[in-house]
């Protein structure tokens, strides 16, 4: 019994009757003025429907009486962009013009049939009411009053619910709109995953840097050093919170510009602060790395700056090489370091996946894992 009388606890259920009702006004003044025409009004469907912006106005009303969740959009709130669209809007207006006559008919004379028939069934007469106005009083008119309820009761939830199966066939998005909006909701992850990647790098870098420079501050036990350090951590976390309030930026003002962006021309900075880090760092940029696409340099950036603070992170101040090279249409990125402990299993953490990523989604790629006694990162993007 609950689940039968669910549907009356909803307010959807009220807002789509509303919707109906609202289409029927107009034709039901016209009606009473005009009952020898009654099918003008249904002309006036056509060249209604194939204005492009009323299909805008029947998705927000669909939207917004139609369903309970106003969050997920099922129907589109975009104009006709095609003829296809515009007869669908046509047809959707005659449809929802019919359900909205049968509804105000059926919730208008049904409940009047069951005042009748509780008029008659206690005993008095009843005027003006169809079919029951020459009935005689009879107690057995009341067995009529609970099918009339149900009538009512299936009239409302189910024209509610037909009206909204229609909306969602003729109002919803088209292929070219389904298609766009999938587009944007792709463009939207990819630009979170940058942005997630952004401040892994970024910040994980100057953190990193910030920690050995510490650690190795109170190891030494040298005020001189201790300078130096704190100098190095003071210039890294500028930095860092410069690329913070950057990605803050694009965050707030989805538009701005990636040109702020650092790219392979400001690896020398990168680079100068590794080495004030600790590490022995022996590196070497060959070819026009200025003429590299932003794109290109931005990401290459980001992949030197991972695979520096892997190595700081995972392996300490040892050892590293890296070569930096622009020849023959591809950039060249190889960072070499010795292994230290455990060798870390292929794929694991993020760093490592994100580096990756970049350089597939520049049709690219990236190789990360141990090779001779080393731990190897080489990544080859194409410049094209």
């Amino acid at each position: 019994m609950r689940p039968l009388l669910r549907p009356l606890l909803r307010g959807v259920t009220y807002t789509r009757i509303l919707h109906l009702w609202v289409t029927a006004l107009p034709f039901s003044i016209w009606i009473f003025i005009f009952p020898s025409a009654p099918w003008a009004p249904a002309l006036v469907l056509i060249p209604l429907g194939l204005v492009p912006a009323v299909r805008r106005g029947e998705g927000i009303q669909a939207r917004m009486l139609l369903t309970s969740d106003e969050r997920e959009s099922e129907f589109s709130e975009e104009p006709s962009a095609t003829w296809r669209d515009r007869w669908r809007t046509v047809l959707w207006l005659a449809v929802r013009m019919g359900l909205a006559m049968a509804t105000t008919f059926t919730t208008t004379w049904l409940p009047a049939l069951a005042y009748g028939a509780a008029h008659l069934a206690m005993g008095h007469t009843v005027g003006g009411v169809p079919w029951l106005e020459d009935g005689s009083p009879h107690w057995a008119y009341a067995l009529l009053i609970p099918v009339l309820l149900v009538l009512l009761y299936a009239t409302v939830v189910g024209l509610g619910e037909l009206v909204t199966i229609a909306a969602r066939r003729l109002l919803g998005p088209s292929p070219a709109e389904r298609l766009a909006t999938l587009e944007a909701r792709t463009e939207q992850l990819l630009e979170r995953t940058r942005i997630a990647r952004e401040l892994h790098d970024s910040i994980g870098h100057a953190l990193t840097i910030a920690v050995v420079q510490a650690g190795a501050a109170r190891a030494a036990a040298d005020p001189a050093f201790t300078d130096r350090a704190l100098e190095a951590i003071e210039e890294t976390g500028r930095t860092a919170l410069e690329d913070l309030d950057r990605v803050l930026g694009i965050l707030r003002e989805p538009e701005r510009p990636v040109s702020s962006r650092p790219t392979l021309v400001d690896a020398g900075r990168l680079l100068e602060s590794a080495r004030a880090s600790g590490v022995r760092l022996d590196a070497e940029v060959t070819g026009p790395v200025d003429t590299v696409p932003g794109p290109v340099s931005r990401e290459g950036y980001r992949i030197l700056q991972e695979s520096l603070t892997n190595a700081l992170r995972h392996a300490g101040p040892v050892p590293v090489r890296a070569r930096v090279g622009v020849a023959d249409g591809t950039l060249l990125l190889e960072i070499r370091n010795p292994l230290d402990g455990e060798v870390p299993g292929p794929g694991r953490g993020s760093g490592l996946r994100g580096i990756r990523e970049r350089a597939a989604l520049l049709g690219g790629r990236a190789r990360t894992g141990p090779d001779g006694g080393d731990w190897l990162v080489r990544a080859e993007l194409p410049l094209g």
